[in-house]
């Protein structure tokens, strides 16, 4: 299977992976194994390696061996998305960020116009913004004029496991954006909608709580690896078009007919 291509680095694995509520650190890292992700993700809020308390954490994330994508969840304004981006560049040795800014509390619906202003400020910082959006498909234009060349509409709100809420939304959105990777972040609840998030042609999923609430992280994170490979395969590969009536799978030209003795 062909690498996915994020800016100017490539990855084997089209899986991205949160490192938040593992039941304990070793099989969060068990889980990152078995899932093969090339990147994790990070909330700087809640873990900061020039602070004692994150010490710990930040070794075993460097253990994984993975890409590092820093975000700024919890943020509700533009300074703060930016401060806590530059933040992120200084510590962890990265231009990479993930862009959230939170616009509802209830269902943390990322703001557009403060999303697409962090964007603006940040990519003229050089920074290479992956930024958290919605399925509405004006907000993701007006975030590829801001100059990103990754776009990560939700599924559905975070946490809430419903999957691929609105398909027609979303095919929508492939259909008029295929030339920039798109990666499903947010509301997947299990394999089957990884798989169904590939078929329709985005290029990778982003999951944590899926993976780290299930009763057992590391087998949920292999059934996620392997509905994402046969969700990609099926979209190269090409589906045939669905029917209102039945259709014979077998032919019956050249057949011999059997007729009834009476």
């Amino acid at each position: 299977m062909e690498d996915l291509k994020l800016y100017s680095k490539t990855f084997s694995s089209r899986i991205l992976i949160g490192t938040a509520m593992y039941p304990s650190p070793q099989i969060m890292l068990d889980a990152i194994k078995q899932s093969a992700s090339n990147i994790v993700t990070l909330s700087l809020r809640r873990q900061n390696p020039n602070e004692q308390g994150g010490e710990q954490f930040w070794k075993l994330i460097q253990q994984t061996g993975c890409e590092l994508l820093p975000n700024t969840a919890g943020c509700k304004t533009v300074q703060e998305a930016v401060t806590l981006a530059k933040m992120s560049r200084e510590i962890f040795n990265t231009n990479w960020i993930k862009l959230e800014v939170v616009g509802d509390d209830y269902n943390l619906q990322p703001d557009p116009f403060l999303t697409v202003e962090a964007a603006k400020i940040l990519i003229k910082d050089g920074f290479e913004v992956l930024p958290f959006c919605t399925d509405d498909l004006v907000f993701n234009l007006r975030l590829l004029d801001a100059g990103c060349e990754v776009l990560m509409p939700w599924g559905s709100p975070i946490g809430t496991a419903k999957g691929l809420m609105n398909p027609y939304a979303l095919q929508t959105l492939r259909e008029r954006i295929d030339h920039v990777p798109m990666i499903i972040d947010a509301g997947l609840g299990k394999p089957s909608d990884a798989c169904l998030a590939l078929e329709m042609g985005f290029d990778a999923v982003l999951l944590n709580t899926a993976i780290a609430k299930a009763n057992d992280p590391v087998r949920m994170a292999n059934g996620f690896k392997s509905a994402v490979d046969a969700g990609r395969d099926a979209y190269l590969a090409g589906k045939i078009q669905s029917r209102q009536t039945a259709q014979a799978s077998t032919p019956t030209i050249g057949m011999p007919f059997w007729h009834q003795q009476k």
